[in-house]
């Protein structure tokens, strides 16, 4: 039997890690969990993050932004 792979396309948040402040505003505002400060330094995302954008739009610094990736 010959599988095909179904290439996806979803949304996700990305961070600027380099411009990131840490002030947390991005995780407060996230409806799913998906962002957490890290080490006091950063703000991660996790794979539970379906691009909704309520994270680059409270950021204070514009460092978050929501892209396209592919997903198998």
């Amino acid at each position: 039997m010959n599988e095909t792979k179904i290439m996806r396309k979803k949304k996700r948040a990305l961070v600027d890690q380099s411009l990131c402040v840490a002030c947390g505003c991005c995780a407060k505002v996230c409806p799913l969990g998906a962002i957490e400060i890290w080490k006091g330094i950063t703000a991660r995302v996790s794979g539970r993050c379906v691009g909704c954008g309520k994270c680059a739009a409270e950021c204070p610094a514009s460092v978050i932004t929501i892209r396209e990736v592919e997903n198998l």
